[in-house]
């Protein structure tokens, strides 16, 4: 038995131009999937990822969408299944921290974007997905919270963190509500890892002392959260798992 063959499977990969999704979208590939690469503004960089699909063998379509626009989710579900005929394993990994501001600075708009492109997106993708694995009688769906939606977050990131505490309940309870129904819900909660998000949103100093929390010494990379991402999409391997929250952190929060 091979335990990471998805081959004739297509995953969803949301927010797949930089990150943790264009990595799991490459390790996707190199075992077999089709790959339909979401994104929203970074044309530039998705199509950097379904290269990088392409070179490791696998095949891959672009889909834009705002995601934070809880419409979208349905016109882009709609796309994928017209493109590739099916979908068996969603990856709900669009997020961003918007902007770094203490609570009292942060107006309507900001909390509202951020909630948005957090969690409505990951409400709404979930939601339009169940009928098309009710339909496959299963699927896998995995959702990429946050080490913040356990620590509070660092400075200036309340309402960020809020958002990903709220994404890992989601989990806990949409896992409960379909788990009879052979459809496995589940989440990564990546630690400090090197992504265009800490080069956004994380100043150098701000980012040694993040670093000096965390016992291995160092941030993490996109690449090693693809292996546990790889695992929860895996009947083969995590058929019996459900309702987890992994952290992937190098030891920052050993919950």
């Amino acid at each position: 038995m091979r335990f990471l063959d998805f081959t004739d499977q297509v995953v969803l990969v949301t927010g797949a131009s930089s990150g943790i999704g264009a990595a799991a979208a490459v390790g996707f590939a190199e075992t077999g999937a089709t790959v339909a690469l979401h994104y929203h503004h970074n044309e530039t960089g998705v199509q950097h990822t379904l290269n990088a699909v392409n070179t490791a063998g696998g095949t891959g379509s672009i889909h834009q969408a705002d995601l934070a626009d809880p419409e979208s989710a349905g016109t882009l579900v709609d796309a994928v299944l017209a493109k590739h005929g099916r979908i068996d394993v969603l990856l709900n990994n669009a997020g961003d921290l918007v902007k770094r501001s203490p609570v009292g600075e942060v107006p309507d708009e900001e909390f509202h974007r951020i909630m948005d492109v957090n969690l409505t997106s990951v409400f709404a993708m979930s939601r339009r997905i169940l009928p098309v694995f009710r339909a496959q009688q299963g699927g896998s769906i995995i959702n990429v919270t946050s080490i913040a939606g356990r620590n509070g977050g660092g400075g200036g990131s309340v309402v960020y963190a809020t958002s990903k505490g709220a994404v890992s309940t989601f989990t806990r309870g949409l896992a409960k509500e379909l788990a009879a129904e052979g459809i496995r819900v589940n989440a990564i909660a990546p630690g400090l890892i090197t992504t265009p998000f800490h080069e956004r949103h994380t100043p150098p100093e701000q980012m040694k002392t993040l670093v000096g929390t965390i016992p291995m010494g160092r941030a993490g990379t996109p690449h090693e959260c693809v292996g546990t991402i790889l695992f929860l999409a895996s009947p083969a391997m995590s058929g019996y798992v459900t309702g987890q929250i992994i952290e992937v952190n190098g030891g920052q929060l050993m919950p």
